[in-house]
């Protein structure tokens, strides 16, 4: 792209055209309006350059700058001054706004070499079409997923983990260092309750086939136990007072069930394309810190005894009273994460550390928030909590799913079936297995961050593999048909250099114009979904290029268009769609599909 077309422009704060040509567009609609109303600076008036409803490409609510005056007078100045040029073509004005279409060949000309050449031509080696360098020198921890080692690993476990993923891939995209960390539940009465099941019913053999599941089973037997006799209780509270001391005898066992259960974890993860660079856990967090917690309170007034268990009052906040401390001495979760969350910034340095957890701990975080600010640590601000909805109904169709392995088995089964039913097809698949799997963890995700994350949801399987509607599958599916665009056309490959295919061909096709100016906006979507944690709005750009795609097949062909030059404009942007959906897509930690 030659310097000479955007240096022409105003800089802007915030704005980026080398990573967002769109950028330049808006810039060059902001600078006629500033020079038409000299009042207005060119970057009050960028930052009212919305994206246009209904045809428009870009449209600017008069209103919104509080002007001296009537609005149709200012809006006449900006029309009578209006000369095209490069990137803006015609302006109109309808009651308080202006709308503005921008140049069609100069649109096509400058997205789809930048999608091109941030996808193929980068330094990294690696596709960088809507990553942005906003958080260049920053760090932060995103804590999610964190099942409980020997419980069940729900769908709230999932939710976070698709969630936390996501993030992780959005705060990369914007330049952050990430550290994904898992906080495991690996600590607390019930490995007292464990280890006292487990000299009863454990066995190597099953623990070393998988942890989870055995530990799970003989904490499941040792509390039928518990139940009959309360004995068993007291017992296991004496071994967990064992660990909390530092017994080695005690911590042995524990040791190897942690570990186990982390191996079997990190497979099971690696299927849902979800890595963590850090595996902790409640267990890692010293004593202490909890204890400078404890003593910072008190010396504040903040906390009170009650029957031997210590409290802190946070009443005037709203936020109730919060337990710190049970009445035999062992450490309770609340302070475990404030003890953790301080050896975290000391360790880390971070910028900012999100918590993924479901909104049911609402009040929980909020508490552990507030004591850290009483605590005046001034990083306390630096902690978010991104929270979500409840999922109702996800169980396996015989039953209730209970671990992570069976939701993902279950899901990669129901695709498959699905895939059976169109023989010839399948027959074609080359790895079928490899295939339902992707396609159906891609169904489970889809559904979860469909709506906004806060939404509780009915999860449905059917819906899940349908290839109809805004579905996991059909998004698979419009990938590979993409894909499959080029294995189809190889007498028009390789396609010449960005600057010799001739995409002013398509100029007056409102099919390529719609899926180019989408495919331009695709940097301001993560921008957004930056600022609201919202997965939901990178699914819904994803559908809306599947759609615009979908409506150009038979308009738009490749295959059988006799004028070469045509066919290689459509290609290239049928190649720059497929760079761009794949883009979304992995950034919702989906892989896409060559072929399915």
């Amino acid at each position: 792209m030659s310097s000479a077309s955007t240096s022409t422009l105003p800089s802007v704060p915030g704005t980026d055209p080398t990573r967002c040509i769109l950028d330049s567009f808006r810039i060059s609609i902001a600078k006629r309006i500033a020079e038409a109303l000299p009042s207005l600076t060119v970057e009050q008036v960028y930052n009212g350059v919305d994206y246009g409803k209904k045809g428009e490409d870009f449209t600017v609510a008069l209103p919104r700058f509080r002007l001296p005056g009537k609005v149709d007078e200012h809006a006449s100045k900006v029309v009578s001054s209006f000369q095209p040029d490069e990137w803006v073509q015609s302006v109109k004005h309808d009651k308080a706004f202006l709308h503005f279409q921008v140049n069609t060949a100069s649109l096509f000309r400058q997205v789809l070499t930048q999608v091109s050449t941030l996808t193929h031509s980068t330094t990294s080696g690696k596709p960088e079409y809507g990553e942005n360098k906003s958080g260049e020198g920053k760090k932060i921890i995103i804590e999610y997923s964190s099942p409980n080692i020997a419980k069940s690993f729900h769908v709230g476990h999932l939710r976070s983990t698709i969630i936390g993923a996501f993030l992780a891939n959005l705060y990369k995209a914007c330049g952050w260092e990430v550290i994904s960390m898992n906080y495991l539940g690996d600590w607390g009465t019930q490995f007292g309750m464990i280890a006292v099941g487990f000299e009863k019913y454990g066995s190597q053999e099953a623990l070393e086939k998988d942890a989870i599941k055995h530990l799970f089973d003989v904490y499941v037997q040792v509390n039928k136990d518990a139940a009959e006799n309360p004995e068993v209780k007291v017992e296991a509270a004496k071994w967990f007072k064992r660990m909390e001391d530092g017994d080695e005898e005690a911590l042995k066992n524990w040791r190897v069930w942690r570990a186990l259960s982390i191996k079997k974890y990190t497979d099971e993860y690696a299927r849902l394309n979800v890595h963590f660079d850090v595996y902790t856990g409640e267990s890692a967090v010293g004593r202490e810190w909890q204890d400078k917690a404890l003593e910072r309170l008190d010396q504040m007034g903040l906390i009170s005894d009650v029957e031997g268990a210590k409290l802190v009052d946070l009443e005037k906040w709203k936020l109730q009273k919060a337990v710190l401390r049970k009445k035999d001495g062992t450490s309770i979760y609340l302070t475990r994460d404030i003890g953790g969350a301080i050896e975290r910034y000391e360790k880390y340095k971070f910028d900012k550390m999100i918590y993924v957890v479901s909104a049911q701990q609402d009040l929980h975080l909020a508490q552990f928030f507030k004591i850290l600010k009483l605590m005046e640590f001034p990083w306390a601000d630096k902690l978010e909590h991104v929270n979500y909805g409840l999922v109702q109904g996800m169980s396996t169709r015989k039953g209730t799913v209970v671990f992570l392995d069976q939701i993902i088995k279950e899901a990669a089964s129901v695709m498959h079936e699905q895939m059976q039913k169109n023989e010839e097809k399948y027959k074609a698949v080359e790895d079928p297995e490899g295939t339902s799997l992707e396609i159906g963890i891609t169904g489970v995700k889809i559904q979860d961050m469909a709506a906004k994350r806060i939404n509780n949801y009915a999860f449905s399987w059917d819906r899940m593999k349908s290839f109809e509607g805004d579905t996991g599958p059909y998004l698979q599916y419009a990938h590979v048909r993409l894909a499959s665009i080029a294995r189809k056309n190889p007498h028009l490959l390789p396609l010449p250099s960005p600057s010799s295919i001739k995409v002013e061909l398509l100029a007056d096709s409102p099919h390529a114009r719609d899926i180019v100016f989408l495919l331009g906006s695709y940097p301001d979507v993560v921008k957004t979904a930056l600022k609201t944690h919202e997965p939901s709005g990178v699914v819904t750009f994803a559908f809306r290029l599947a759609h615009v795609i979908s409506s150009a097949w038979d308009v738009m062909v490749v295959k059988g268009e006799e004028d070469v030059e045509v066919a290689r404009a459509r290609l290239w942007v049928y190649e720059n769609a497929r760079d761009v959906l794949g883009a979304a897509m992995r950034l919702l930690s989906i892989r896409p599909l060559e072929r399915m």
